[in-house]
């Protein structure tokens, strides 16, 4: 109807833990993305909550959602900059070469172990880079200079979400790789939960070793 509706949603994923795989929405973002004319935030800390805020009031034709994680995650944004970020849909937030061999893309609570990640691989001296997506249909309106800018196409790509991985092959091509769920839930600590799906930052620089020793 091209209302400006914000709808705010909470307890996204996995992260619920305890309260099972009846509670833990690994669909919605796939779901919410197929939507027609309907903005997906996924904000990976305070900041970009405000940024994210700011561009679904300014939406006048638009309407967003907003989805938050039920735990508590950390203070990603290093740098605080006049331009609201969020409003490219996906931007860099971190780099450890001009040049880096793997390009790790995550959204929300998953962007602090694609940081992770980055620490780990420059510790190998794998250089690589944090591209935070809070919203994939914004980011898909950039110029295609910004969109091939911000993810090169020499670089191996890969992308961490707790859900469903569908829809994430744009962005990471065929020979990246999609970290995320292909099952169901089930109870127990967040935590646990992580490592049981495979989303954690060890895992993720495995997958980018076997990828540069193709």
């Amino acid at each position: 109807m091209g209302l400006k509706v914000i709808y705010i949603l909470s307890h996204d994923s996995i992260g619920l833990g305890e309260d099972g795989p009846t509670h833990q929405p690994i669909e919605h973002f796939a779901h919410l993305r197929a939507i027609p004319n309907l903005n997906v935030y996924r904000p990976a800390d305070t900041i970009e909550t405000l940024e994210c805020w700011e561009m679904a009031l300014k939406s006048s034709t638009t309407p967003s959602v907003i989805a938050l994680s039920r735990q508590k995650i950390p203070f990603i944004t290093e740098t605080l900059t006049d331009k609201n970020m969020c409003s490219f849909g996906g931007y860099e937030l971190k780099k450890t070469s001009p040049n880096p061999e793997i390009t790790l893309i995550a959204s929300g609570s998953e962007v602090q172990i694609a940081l992770e990640t980055l620490n780990k691989l420059k510790k190998i001296n794998i250089n690589s880079k944090v591209v935070s997506m809070p919203c994939q249909e914004l980011f898909d309106k950039q110029s295609n200079e910004y969109k091939e800018k911000l993810i090169e196409k020499s670089s191996k790509k890969i992308s961490i979400e707790a859900g469903g991985v569908f829809g994430w092959e744009k962005y990471v091509g065929s020979k990246g790789v999609s970290l995320g769920i292909k099952s169901f839930g089930k109870s127990a600590p967040a935590k646990k939960l992580y490592e049981n799906f495979n989303l954690t930052s060890d895992n993720a620089v495995e997958v980018a070793k076997r990828m540069l020793e193709k």
